[in-house]
């Protein structure tokens, strides 16, 4: 276990604890809402709203044990191999440039689309992605296994699988409840970081 992927995983699994402890108390403060402010029907006199840290925070709440399992273990699984090769520091700046970038994104998305519904964006997916991006190009040819169908592939056709999928369900509103567009900025967020890394190691002309 790497350091910065093991915070990580402790972090947002003593959050999601915290969560069970506070009922919506998190949730309503510190989830990704939209821009604006709107009434909470179950709680009259409080309302939700857009606030700068909810980019950041909403990446540390989960909705339920199954979501926190999932994300935390591809992390587990990916991050390893991404921080080794890159060092913590520069995991790290790639993870948080994942979950902002996820965000923003979100909330520019969950913001033009009101008549929708509101609800809150929660979940380290946005993170996830940006790793599991980082994985597919620096790892390529890596053997990687699907949990469900049990199918070995490239890591970069499971990349590019990935995110085919997202903007295709995310154009078409397939699998509703789920931040498609937030998984497509972290991968973003993090191809980004990827540039500015390799530009930096590249020679001078």
């Amino acid at each position: 276990m790497t350091p910065v992927v093991l915070q990580l995983i402790l972090a947002n699994v003593a959050l999601f604890l915290a969560q069970q402890w506070a009922a919506e108390g998190l949730i309503i403060h510190f989830a990704l809402w939209p821009l604006g402010t709107f009434p909470v029907d179950d709680l009259p006199g409080v309302s939700v709203g857009f606030e700068p840290w909810q980019l950041i925070t909403y990446a540390f709440l989960h909705g339920n044990t199954t979501h926190l399992l999932l994300n935390m273990f591809a992390l587990y699984m990916f991050g390893r191999d991404i921080e080794v090769q890159l060092g913590s520091r520069r995991f790290a700046w790639l993870y948080g440039a994942s979950i902002l970038a996820g965000g923003l994104v979100q909330l520019l998305v969950v913001t033009t689309t009101l008549e929708s519904g509101i609800a809150p964006t929660v979940g380290a997916s946005g993170g996830v992605f940006g790793v599991l991006l980082a994985f597919g190009v620096m790892f390529p040819k890596r053997r990687v296994m699907l949990l469900f169908p049990p199918i070995p592939m490239p890591a970069w056709v499971l990349v590019t699988g990935y995110a085919v999928v997202e903007l295709a369900s995310g154009v078409f509103g397939m699998s509703q409840g789920v931040a498609h567009f937030a998984h497509l900025g972290g991968m973003v967020g993090a191809a980004i970081v990827l540039l500015v890394s390799l530009r930096r190691r590249l020679p001078p002309p």
